[in-house]
C-alpha cells in the first residue's frame, strides 16, 4: 500500500497557483539540467516550455499582491510543496555530487 500523505495546508487559490507554477518550473529546469540530461531534444522542449510556465508564475505573483497579498507564508507554503514532493522534483535542479573515481 501506498502511505497516505498529510493533507494539504490551507492555501488562498493564489497561493496554490504560485506552488502549481513554481513546481512546473522546477521540473522543467530539471529536464533542461546539462549535469542530469541525456538527450538535447528533450531540453530543447522543457526550455520552450519554461517561457509559458515562468509566466504563469509571474501571474500567480502579480495576482497575489494584487489581492494584497504582501507576505509570503514561507512555512505553510514550504509544507505544500512538501506534501506535492517538492524535495525531490527540486533536486533534480542541483548538480549531482562527484562520482568517485
Amino acid at each position: 500500500m501506498v502511505p497516505e500523505l498529510p493533507p494539504l495546508p490551507a492555501l488562498t487559490r493564489a497561493e496554490g497557483e504560485f506552488v502549481d507554477a513554481y513546481l512546473e518550473v522546477v521540473d522543467l529546469l530539471g529536464r533542461i539540467n546539462p549535469a542530469r540530461g541525456t538527450h538535447t531534444y528533450g531540453a530543447l522542449r522543457a526550455a520552450q516550455a519554461l517561457v509559458g510556465r515562468a509566466e504563469a508564475l509571474r501571474e500567480a505573483v502579480t495576482l497575489m499582491h494584487a489581492r494584497g497579498e504582501s507576505e509570503v507564508h514561507a512555512d505553510t507554503l514550504a509544507r505544500a510543496l512538501r506534501v506535492l514532493d517538492g524535495e525531490r522534483r527540486t533536486g533534480r535542479v542541483t548538480v549531482p555530487e562527484a562520482r568517485a573515481s
